[in-house]
């Protein structure tokens, strides 16, 4: 194992150990937004981790398409739950 990778390793062990936490935060928060934040966080943490994955491999361009459409899909996801909590009148 080369230096590079064993770097690579650590990060992507790093970032699931920050989604471990943002997991805390969704099933223990205590209000919906915090739940919420915590889903989008997960959401941003998966694109680097499918970056960092792509680059162990070698192939950067695909994940980086991949991790693009999951950030576009996690974009939409937000402001639909943003606008139906507005419209329930929680917010």
């Amino acid at each position: 194992m080369t230096l590079t990778n064993a770097f690579f390793l650590f990060v992507l062990s790093t970032v699931a150990g920050l989604i471990g936490v943002y997991l805390y935060r969704v099933i223990y928060g205590p209000t919906v937004f915090d739940r919420v934040l915590g889903l989008n966080g997960i959401s941003t943490k998966a694109i680097i981790l499918l970056v960092l994955i792509g680059t162990i491999y070698g192939r950067v361009e695909m994940f980086v398409d991949i991790s693009t459409g999951y950030a576009l899909l996690n974009l939409v996801s937000a402001l639909a739950i943003a606008k139906y909590l507005e419209e329930r009148g929680s917010a």
